[in-house]
């Protein structure tokens, strides 16, 4: 049985533009989410000690 649905058009150069960008902000949300969490786990076993060294 067919699902019913239409044969699909050739998409326009907006569309592929458009999908293109949502991909890539969809990566980057990945990336800076993995970043943030690292973050986060390494405060939490730096044991309070953050930041620069200020040792010369």
């Amino acid at each position: 049985m067919s699902q019913g649905t239409a044969p699909q058009k050739p998409k326009t150069a907006k569309a592929i533009r458009e999908d293109r960008l949502k991909a890539a902000l969809k990566a980057n949300m990945g990336r800076r989410k993995a970043q943030a969490r690292a973050r986060k786990a390494e405060t939490k076993t730096d044991n309070g000690q953050s930041g620069p060294d200020t040792e010369g």
